[in-house]
Order: C-alpha cells, then sequence, then structure tokens
C-alpha cells in the first residue's frame, strides 16, 4: 500500500525513514517517537505501595542513576497509587503530605538524567480510595505536564462505577487528548487488565502499552502463568505501542535466582516494558546482576 522500496539501490538512512513512516501508519494516534523500545525504569507499587514517599522515590531514582541501571537503559522513575491529596478550590489535584513539593520531586529526577511518571484512575477513585481523576481530566493532564512528568500509568479501578466496559476505548482516548492538549510529551500506559482484547484498540487510543493481564504477584506459578498467555499477542506490539504483562517482581524474595532469570529472560522475549519493582536502595548484587543483563535487555530493546 506505501509501495516498493528498492532497498539495495537506496541508503539506509531513507529506507529507516521511509519504513518509520509505514509503522507510524499503522501506530494509528500512538506516538511511536515516545516508547520507542518497551519502556525501562521502576515502579514504586509492588515493594512500597501505599507506603511510598518522595523519600522512596528519590532513593530509586538515586540508585538507577549510580548502579549501573541508567547505563543498562533504566530512565523512567514511576511513582504509582497513594500520592494524591485532595483538590484546591480551582480543583487542582494536590500530592499529599508523603510527597510536599512534587515539583522540588520531579526536577530531583530530572537532575539524576532520568524521567518521572505518574499514577491516576479514569474512575472517581484509584485502587487504593485516593482521589481519581473523573470530570477532572485535562485539569489533571495539565497538572501533570505544570509539574514535569514524563509517563502517565491511567488504572481502570472504579471506573466501572461510572462507565461501561465497552467504554473503554473513549475513556483512555479522552486522557490521551488532554495529554496531548499539554503539548508535554508524556508517555501513556494504559491499565485495564486486557479488558476487550486492549490489544486490537490501545493504539488507535493513544496508548503506548497497554496491561494485557490480570496483576502480577511475586510467586513462580502467578508470573509464569502471565508469562506464557501472551503467545499470539506479538504481531500488536511495536516501536511506541507494547504490550504490558505488568511490572518485574525480580528481587522482591517471592521467587529463587532460577525463577527471576526465567522472569526477566521471558519479559525479554515479550518484548515487555521493564519496570523494576523492587526496593533499589537495598537489593543485592545478585538482583542488579539479573536487571542489568546487557544480552538480556538487548533483546526486550
Amino acid at each position: 500500500a506505501h509501495g516498493v522500496i528498492p532497498i539495495m539501490k537506496t541508503p539506509n538512512l531513507i529506507f529507516c525513514a521511509a519504513f518509520a513512516l509505514v509503522v507510524s501508519s499503522l501506530a494509528g494516534a500512538a506516538d511511536s517517537t515516545l516508547a520507542a523500545t518497551p519502556p525501562m525504569g521502576w515502579n514504586s507499587w509492588n515493594h512500597f505501595a501505599c507506603k511510598v514517599t518522595a523519600a522512596d522515590v528519590r532513593a530509586a531514582a538515586d540508585a538507577i542513576a549510580s548502579n549501573g541501571m541508567k547505563d543498562a537503559g533504566y530512565t523512567y522513575v514511576n511513582i504509582d497509587d497513594c500520592w494524591q491529596g485532595t483538590r484546591d478550590e480551582q480543583g487542582r489535584i494536590q500530592p499529599n503530605a508523603k510527597f510536599g513539593d512534587m515539583k522540588a520531586l520531579v526536577d530531583y529526577v530530572h537532575s539524576k538524567g532520568l524521567k518521572i511518571g505518574i499514577y491516576s484512575s479514569p474512575g472517581l477513585k484509584t485502587c487504593a480510595k485516593y482521589e481519581g481523576s473523573y470530570g477532572h481530566e485535562e485539569q489533571d493532564a495539565q497538572q501533570y505536564a505544570n509539574w514535569g512528568f514524563d509517563y502517565l500509568k491511567y488504572d481502570w479501578c472504579s471506573a466501572e462505577k461510572v462507565y461501561q466496559h465497552s467504554q473503554l476505548p473513549e475513556v483512555y482516548r479522552k486522557m490521551h487528548d488532554a495529554l496531548v492538549k499539554t503539548g508535554r510529551p508524556i508517555v501513556f500506559s494504559l491499565c485495564q487488565y486486557g479488558y476487550e482484547r486492549v490489544w486490537r484498540w490501545g493504539t488507535s487510543v493513544g496508548g503506548n502499552l497497554w496491561r494485557t493481564t490480570e496483576d502480577i504477584n511475586d510467586h513462580y506459578d502467578r508470573m509464569s502463568v502471565i508469562g506464557f498467555d501472551q503467545d499470539g499477542l506479538e504481531p500488536f506490539a511495536g516501536p511506541g505501542h507494547w504490550n504490558d504483562p505488568d511490572m518485574l517482581e525480580v528481587g522482591n524474595g517471592g521467587m529463587n535466582h532460577d525463577e527471576y532469570l526465567t522472569h526477566m529472560g521471558l519479559w525479554a522475549l515479550l518484548a515487555a516494558p521493564l519496570l523494576a519493582g523492587n526496593d533499589l536502595s537495598t537489593m543485592s548484587p545478585e538482583t542488579l546482576d539479573i536487571l542489568t543483563n546487557k544480552e538480556v535487555v538487548a533483546v526486550d530493546q
């Protein structure tokens, strides 16, 4: 449909540009310059859950910047649920006391040469019953942009109380459009557990990655079921739009060394986002070796 490119007679740069145009046309609304490879970084939930504080996020950024993870490609330091406070008189979302000055935290992570992510839900409340974005989508997107965030995980959760599953695409498209309106490049992570076969429509609503499963946990049985059930979804992944079988549990203690090797290797074979979920400030050298194995990361990327 896009014509024939004489590869042997065309400079590589021209061919690559043409190929990128083809990929872009297939990608629909998703921005393939964002998350051109599966996002790599860290997320607070698997280890800290609702106990997370700004200090934990700073410690994660410090670790990534100094222990070799940054050099291996880990870029995003992502705050999950439980950061939200109340809204001010104008309806703008504010962080709670555990986070304080959110702009200062964002600036700190950026000062390490890293990017930072935040979390919300299209429902009235998040999974942990904090303030969601329902009715405040544009306002929240602009607040994230004003603070300087680079990534949003948008978790379905209580949205079921105000929307039907059939509305999933339009609900996620609404936040994508709000993010685009801010003018700031923000990776858009759809967290909706594979509902409505999201891999078939996630790209069209601007998703850069989408959850294909229910939550992972730190047990081999759960990890392996999720990982091996991804077979068949590979046609839907590509630059700017990735299948997400959930975050890594490597180093959290529920699996043995060989099981964590399987976990990391399987996620790499799946071209999955590599978002570490352990306490980076206290992990063992063995855990760091698994997360930063150059050959395995290269397969993923």
